[in-house]
């Protein structure tokens, strides 16, 4: 590790966070994570920077990093601006104008980058798992995802500040989930092979034996033919084909009747970038369980089954190396999964997921809220007539550009005319504008073009989006727009107005509770009201008004018929829709008006130019 003062501008550079506890500097479990995974990757294709809290022209002696890694200093002063906005940890292209934050965009990140400089490693492609998406949901809308990237890092944090004899719950939830039934991509024909194997198993009297074996190792509790599938998949090599038929009774058998399959690592029969994510944390956890109460560990069956497994995987052990950790080593422990003792059980029950459909329809909701004095209103548009010049503009602004039908990208045109008039009106020399849920640009590449006096800031979780955005954007010439990849949790960046275009579900209410928290103005076109759901940060009714008078299942039966408003659909119950969309974005509107905002609905203009047509504008008072 050497010192640093400027850094090169040819290379991607990757910056890692540090923290301060009990006057020493120490590494946070997200910064571990992604030192453990480049180990494993063997990356270098990045100029990798630890970040410490103040200016320091020496290596903290307490940070022990990889061995086999180019680790530079940083001051947090020295941060590039974009990366400033956002939470580490966080790489940037040589350009400086497009950032990726956050653990999980970043470790897919390291892989591709690692997969395109050395094609040949293909094993380091399978952490991403079939089609490529593991960890690719953002945290705000998948379980998993946040349980992985957010929950368990943090609450293994908690624990090594206070240990004590208390398993965290999400540590119980890990364990939970490894004793449920897999499903993985084709496991028709391996659950169906498993059924072959334990017949013949019953057939040979070998199973008795099977489990006796299985009781004196944690590391054999998982059937051979699961553990062969995943070694298989290990070497980058198909489960071999087998050459005689299946016996009748196997081909014709249900798949309800088919034995379900074993977890061997965290998402099933493969190791995954998941299991890179969790190793670390995990570790960490038992050594400081071992510590304070090594009992409680063999309360853990199932995660030290899974824990023993990672470490027989190729590569592991050596980036375990590079990075300093040393493994534990277990007595042997009861395979078979046992509930939390009465002294560390807690409630790890994931919340019920609001009902599919529902009887009855809208009517009885709408006439209850009528009945309170709560009905669809919507403002006047402050803007009616302002529309853009089109014709003027370089063609690369206009979302015609793309691949899109005349009638659709006139549709967008209008879309964008409602949205930009809105914004150019209040918009100020100087301002920062932030365009959440980007998506391919649309909004924030007018935006840059027409106010070249403001900062502009795309925002889209979906790499390959953002990516043709910053293609436009370079063709234009333009240089007061930034790209970030990554959740919105992870932008921190001070901003005066946020705009969003059909932001799905309950990313509409994200994005008005950054913009709240920011105390900046928001403009944001909401849609896929059917998707609305409670999530962990987001419950639904928003505001106080409509709590006092509906449900939360009343309230989804809003939420379901404001998605009934395409063109094709009976007029009336496109109106039906239409009131369903005015009351659940009312809802929203007051919410925010609790927090000093004034807030209004408004129909964009024409309406035929999207079914989705509402428009939420809020203003800090």
């Amino acid at each position: 590790m050497k010192d640093t003062e400027n850094m090169k501008n040819n290379e991607e550079q990757l910056f890692l966070d540090t923290a301060l506890q009990h006057e020493d500097t120490v590494l946070p479990l997200h910064s571990a994570i992604v030192l453990f995974l480049m180990s494993y990757c063997d990356c270098k294709t990045f100029k990798t920077f630890l970040v410490v809290p103040e200016d320091s022209h020496r290596v903290p002696k307490e940070l022990l990093l990889p061995s086999n890694l180019n680790i530079s200093l940083l001051s947090r002063k020295a941060l590039p601006a974009v990366v400033q906005s956002c939470r580490l940890p966080a790489a940037i292209e040589a350009s400086s104008a497009f950032c990726r934050a956050g653990l999980a965009v970043v470790l897919r990140h390291i892989i591709h980058k690692t997969h395109v400089a050395d094609p040949s490693r293909k094993d380091v492609l399978e952490l991403l798992g079939f089609k490529k998406t593991c960890l690719k949901a953002c945290a705000e809308v998948s379980q998993w995802t946040r349980l992985c990237e957010i929950s368990i890092p943090l609450a293994v944090e908690n624990f090594l500040k206070d240990p004590s004899a208390t398993i965290p719950p999400e540590v119980l939830q890990l364990e939970k989930k490894l004793g449920e039934p897999v499903r993985v991509h084709n496991d028709d024909k391996i659950r169906r092979q498993k059924m072959q194997q334990q017949m013949k198993s019953n057939e040979t009297g070998e199973k008795k034996a099977s489990q006796e074996e299985t009781a004196q190792s944690s590391s054999k509790q998982i059937p051979s033919l699961e553990l062969t599938a995943a070694l298989s998949k290990l070497s980058v090599q198909d489960v071999p084909t087998k050459t005689a038929r299946e016996p009748a009774q196997i081909r014709k058998a249900k798949t309800s009747d088919l034995p379900s399959l074993e977890h061997v690592f965290a998402e099933g029969l493969y190791f995954t970038l998941t299991d890179v994510v969790l190793l670390p944390c995990i570790h960490r956890f038992l050594v400081a369980l071992q510590q304070v109460s090594p009992e409680m560990i063999y309360g853990l069956p199932l995660i030290i089954g899974w824990y023993e497994r990672v470490l027989q995987v190729q590569g592991v052990q050596k980036a375990a190396a590079a990075c300093n950790i040393t493994f534990l080593q277990f007595l042997h422990v009861n395979s078979k999964h046992q509930e939390p003792t009465a002294s560390f059980k807690v409630d790890t029950e994931e919340k019920e997921l609001p009902e599919s459909h529902f009887l009855g329809g809208p009517r009885p909701t709408m006439t209850k809220l009528k009945d309170h004095g709560v009905e669809a209103v919507f403002s006047p548009h402050p803007c009616p007539s302002q529309t853009i010049d089109w014709g003027s503009l370089p063609a690369a602004v206009s979302p015609a550009e793309g691949k899109m039908s005349s009638d659709r990208a006139l549709r967008k045109q209008q879309q964008l005319n409602n949205l930009l008039s809105v914004i150019t009106n209040m918009a100020k020399p100087g301002d920062t504008i932030v365009d959440f849920c980007s998506g391919g640009g649309h909004v924030g590449i007018v935006l840059a073009y027409m106010l070249p006096s403001c900062q502009i800031v795309l925002i889209e979780n979906k790499e390959e989006s953002l990516l043709r955005a910053r293609d436009r954007s370079n063709g234009l010439g333009l240089t007061n727009i930034w790209f970030i990849q990554a959740n919105l949790d992870y932008f921190t960046g001070k901003f005066n107005i946020g705009v969003a275009l059909h932001a799905c579900g309950v990313a509409t209410d994200m994005v008005i509770e950054h913009c709240i928290t920011a105390r900046a103005a928001f403009i944001i076109c909401p849609c896929c009201y059917g998707f609305i759901q409670n999530t962990v940060k987001t419950t639904f009714p928003r505001s106080c008004c409509f709590q006092n008078i509906l449900s939360y299942k009343e309230h989804m039966v809003l939420c379901r018929f404001a998605d009934q408003t395409a063109v094709q659909l009976p007029p009336e119950r496109r109106l039906i829709g239409k009131n369903c969309m005015g009351l659940v974005d009312l809802d929203r509107a007051l919410a925010a008006e609790q927090y000093g905002y004034k807030a209004q609905v408004i129909s964009m203009e024409p309406e035929s130019c999207s079914p989705k047509n509402n428009l939420i504008i809020g203003c800090p008072n």
